[in-house]
């Protein structure tokens, strides 16, 4: 076969060509870290990459559930914190009530304070986070308590809050309210608040029976709040690390090796400087150069 000049062009300009695009390529992928750049590049990086990065978006949502679950409980806990430090107060002034040697006058000074104590009882049951009442079940636009010196008024939601924090794994954000903040702690404040003013001992006494029984109520449900925010962090933990290997997973997917993309730059620049110059010389030859 006869191989012209224009075959020798051509095939020199094809190869060139080539060169540039290899050139072309490898400094994309150093400029972007990137092995590539559009899913032709690679097609099974590329539908590897949309996997992993479905599984991390999924990562972070279960990360903002966790933030809103740590919300919940840990302003549930502080909430039943202060309760406890409030009811602990209002058994000291019962014991002090039921003294023989106080006047009804005393007595009355002292239901003064049980009636604060019980407006505070029920400003923390109508707690809020983030505008939304915790203490209340699922019907978190409502309080839970609308009067303090009406029993009635106490609402009887107590639908389990859920929040998913891992796929298949639901946690109960709320605490069983009803343990708390329910119709009898209301009457038993009430209660205690009259006696107090009539000075009815008999009655003060059988109050102090049903206080010290929701105390425990309290005390109970504290410890299983504690015992769900303990799974609560586990899951979180274990989050985290998903998200670890998941970013790892991607990254190794996805990212370019620098230190080889640099060495084959280098390689392919030496090359491509080799084709110039052999092109140059194969190009160079024209009908005045032979006349010369």
């Amino acid at each position: 076969m006869r191989v012209t000049q224009s075959m020798l062009s051509q095939n020199s300009l094809r190869q060139l060509s080539t060169s540039y695009g290899k050139l072309g390529k490898l400094q994309e992928q150093l400029s972007t870290g990137k092995k590539i750049s559009r899913p032709s590049d690679d097609p099974v990086v590329a539908m590897k990459g949309m996997y992993y990065r479905t599984n991390l978006t999924e990562l972070e949502q279960y990360k903002r559930n966790l933030s809103e679950s740590y919300a919940w409980m840990e302003n549930s806990e502080a909430a039943l914190d202060h309760v406890q430090s409030v009811m602990h107060r209002a058994r000291e002034l019962m014991v002090q009530g039921g003294t023989d040697t106080l006047s009804p006058e005393d007595r009355k000074a002292i239901a003064v304070e049980i009636e604060q104590l019980k407006e505070d009882f029920v400003q923390v049951s109508n707690t809020q986070v983030a505008g939304r009442y915790i203490f209340n079940g699922t019907a978190i636009d409502k309080p839970r308590i609308t009067d303090a010196n009406d029993p009635s008024s106490v609402s009887t939601e107590n639908s389990p809050f859920t929040i998913e924090v891992s796929r298949g794994i639901k946690l109960q954000a709320n605490i069983n309210v009803d343990n708390v903040f329910n119709k009898e702690m209301m009457e038993v404040w009430n209660g205690i608040q009259t006696a107090l003013e009539t000075s009815d001992m008999d009655s003060l006494k059988g109050f102090m029976g049903r206080f010290d029984q929701q105390t425990d109520l309290i005390s109970a449900e504290r410890s299983e709040l504690g015992a769900r925010y303990n799974r609560l962090e586990m899951v979180d933990n274990r989050i985290g690390y998903q998200e670890v290997v998941a970013t790892r997973i991607l990254s190794d997917n996805e990212d370019a090796d620098i230190e080889r993309v640099i060495m084959d730059l280098t390689s392919q620049e030496s090359v491509h400087r080799a084709s110039l110059g052999v092109g140059a010389r194969i190009l160079q030859p024209s009908l005045l150069d032979f006349l010369r």
